[in-house]
């Protein structure tokens, strides 16, 4: 395939964390730590996929029945992180991941990275996984808001200058699909994720319980 063919072809944003990255156990885990320094009971993976939601304190208002104070926010945020990147180093990528994204690139196929992992962070922990290479752009987030992804992805189409309706949004997240929504671009969820199937399903796109089957899905609906 030459390389107009990926030019005209589909292009696929991938999600970082939950998709790409298996990192559910992880999160989990920073949470519970994050919960307990916080006198907050631990939950389970179960209930946490079921109320998970972006911005986040809208999923600690879940938890807590009211959305935290800013200070909280800050201690909370800044508690689960620790947590969390300590774990995350030992996280490996999603079943298949590595080779789906080698086989696209090697089809002529372009895509790229978007995630609300902090950027700074993001770059090095891809790099470490040796795939950083497979995309022709990776963004993480550069400020300190709580917003969702669509505004990113304004950014991140723009920056790339690829027209909307050529791109499939690959997220384990309702935000993942919303985000796509919002720019005019078409999303496939995916449940290895931070969402149970039940809530990803209420999105109203196709939901798939394989990275292989995400592409696949992909390459139908655009």
């Amino acid at each position: 395939m030459g390389k107009h063919d990926g030019l005209r072809g589909k292009h696929l944003v991938w999600d970082w964390n939950g998709t790409l990255l298996d990192d559910i156990g992880a999160v989990i885990g920073a949470t519970n730590a994050a919960f307990a320094e916080l006198g907050l009971e631990a939950i389970t993976l179960e209930r946490y996929r079921e109320l998970y939601t972006v911005p986040v304190p809208k999923f600690y208002e879940r938890l807590m029945g009211r959305l935290p104070t800013d200070a909280e926010w800050l201690v909370m945020d800044g508690v689960f992180h620790r947590h969390y990147w300590e774990r995350a180093v030992g996280c490996g990528l999603t079943a298949g991941a590595a080779e789906l994204l080698a086989a696209r690139q090697q089809s002529g196929f372009t895509q790229s990275l978007l995630s609300l992992a902090p950027h700074a962070d993001l770059i090095p922990l891809v790099r470490r996984h040796g795939i950083a290479e497979r995309f022709v752009r990776m963004d993480g987030r550069v400020d300190a808001s709580t917003d969702g992804k669509s505004g990113h992805m304004v950014r991140h189409l723009a920056a790339l200058g690829i027209a909307a309706e050529r791109v499939v949004v690959i997220g384990d997240a309702a935000d993942d699909a919303i985000a796509a929504q919002h720019v005019g671009a078409r999303a496939v969820l995916y449940t290895g994720g931070s969402h149970s199937r039940a809530s990803l399903e209420r999105v109203g796109v196709p939901v798939v319980d394989s990275l292989e089957e995400a592409v696949s899905v992909a390459e139908e609906l655009v």
